[in-house]
């Protein structure tokens, strides 16, 4: 078996540029959608850091595969002014990784997705 890793953009992203949370609550602003792979083994991982543009700290709350608490949400706290890596567990298939925070454009998401393909 091979596996091939590949870096895209987040598909929530316009030509790789940062993503504006807009939402306050769930569901969230789209971050990433996965491609469809059901074959097992292959999926996506989202490589993500967060800026918090306010004067104020800020929580972000990833909704990654689903929206039920606590199984798919991945919290934060992102000090004022601040960036954080944040890590997101894999998602397969057309598994969607959205975010909300706490106030809303204020949170800005950067990053990718590794494209993970087992053949």
């Amino acid at each position: 078996m091979a596996t091939t890793v590949t870096k895209i953009i987040l598909s929530g992203s316009t030509n790789g540029k940062p993503i504006k949370v807009v939402a306050t609550a769930t569901p969230g602003t789209t971050i990433h959608t996965g491609t469809s792979n059901t074959t097992a083994g292959n999926g996506e991982t989202c490589i993500v850091s967060v800026y918090n543009s306010d004067t104020v700290d800020r929580t972000i709350t990833f909704e990654c595969g689903g929206t039920a608490s606590p199984d798919n949400h991945v919290k934060r706290t992102i000090f004022a002014g601040d960036t954080v890596g944040v890590p997101l567990p894999f998602i397969n298939s057309t598994g969607v990784v959205g975010a909300f925070g706490s106030a809303a454009n204020v949170l800005v998401v950067s990053g990718y997705a590794e494209k993970i393909v087992v053949s």
